[in-house]
């Protein structure tokens, strides 16, 4: 059975939530635990605000049975989220989010969606919210940050810009090392600060490549929204991806569209994107050291293990094993 709330009885839920302390862990001023309500799960958030408009959220839960929470339309800040473990469910406006699909949005006005969480599954979330003035203090200061990123980031009345981007290996381990904070105290406050920044820095960044060549092919709005979803669905499902043909048909696309298109606006073919994923997920796997190689291998695709050692040579400088044993990228 799925339990469903609209936002009124989510909100009414968390203010009766109850305040938690975490073991070792004493809370100053700007933090704030909220237990997940005991009758509908476990878990718990910690929202720390670590300056004036920058918050970050970690979120730890688990529901005893599926829920579906109905979001109305509504103003957003700026947010950044990677999933650890688990995943959010849409049916639309969003793509599954977690595994390697993260999400970076822009603020603005959200259009209304549907969230839903599966009974059982474990949702271990790094999650940062960015007031738009806190974040256009710094863009003011570098001329990188031109008026069209300005635009994407800052709608203000109108509708916000959802991006959802490949959670890289790098990414991932700054959401793992803000998870597992060394320090105390104030330390442990600029620690937080810098490794969020470090976060942003890298989404700031992508956002800036991506723009650059967004605003060089001539394609069609409808087109970009098309070739958009082609990498959405590459992302999501690279261990076992579409055909050529068949991700053309999905998108509503001609073969030839797909491939000079993906070109123009992502600066890649539609294999090397597909490639580049599989091995970004060859390297996490290898070194988190819960797989052999030649499982590795199949994971991300290869039925034979020397092409994909030699495909992981090529891109990483080293050998799968190597990687495995600790050695940092050679290139």
């Amino acid at each position: 059975m799925t339990l469903i709330l609209n936002q009124a009885d989510w909100d009414e839920l968390q203010q009766q939530a109850p305040r938690l302390q975490l073991d070792n862990l004493v809370l100053d001023d700007v933090e704030h635990i909220t237990g997940v309500p005991e009758y509908i799960g476990r878990g718990y958030n910690h929202r720390i605000e670590l300056s004036p408009g920058l918050w970050v959220n970690f979120y730890d839960c688990e529901y005893y049975q599926d829920l579906m929470v109905k979001a109305p339309v509504h103003e957003h800040d700026i947010q950044i989220w990677i999933n650890l473990s688990g995943f959010i469910y849409f049916e639309a406006v969003h793509p599954n989010l977690g595994g390697m699909c993260g999400y970076f949005s822009g603020s603005g006005i959200s259009p209304a969606y549907v969230e839903k969480y599966r009974c059982g599954e474990r949702l271990i979330t790094i999650g940062v919210d960015i007031e738009p003035e806190w974040l256009d203090s710094f863009l003011q200061e570098d001329k990188q940050y031109d008026c069209g990123i300005r635009k994407l980031l800052f709608k203000g009345d109108d509708w916000k810009t959802s991006l959802y981007p490949t959670v890289t290996l790098k990414m991932r381990s700054v959401a793992q090392q803000l998870w597992n904070v060394p320090y105390r105290g104030v330390a442990r406050r600029m620690y937080l600060q810098g490794k969020v920044l470090e976060l942003l820095a890298m989404h700031l960044d992508l956002i800036a490549a991506e723009q650059k060549l967004r605003n060089l092919p001539k394609l069609k709005p409808e087109t970009i929204a098309r070739l958009q979803y082609a990498k959405e669905i590459l992302t999501i499902q690279f261990e076992n991806p579409p055909s050529l043909s068949e991700l053309a048909q999905q998108v509503g696309v001609s073969d030839r569209t797909l491939q000079r298109g993906f070109g123009e606006l992502f600066g890649t073919t539609v294999f090397g994107y597909l490639h580049n994923l599989r091995m970004e997920q060859a390297e996490q796997l290898l070194r988190s050291r819960e797989m052999r190689v030649s499982e590795v291998a199949h994971a991300v695709g290869y039925s034979h293990l020397g092409h994909f050692t030699e495909a992981f040579k090529r891109k990483f400088g080293m050998t799968p094993k190597q990687c495995q044993m600790g050695k940092v990228n050679a290139l």
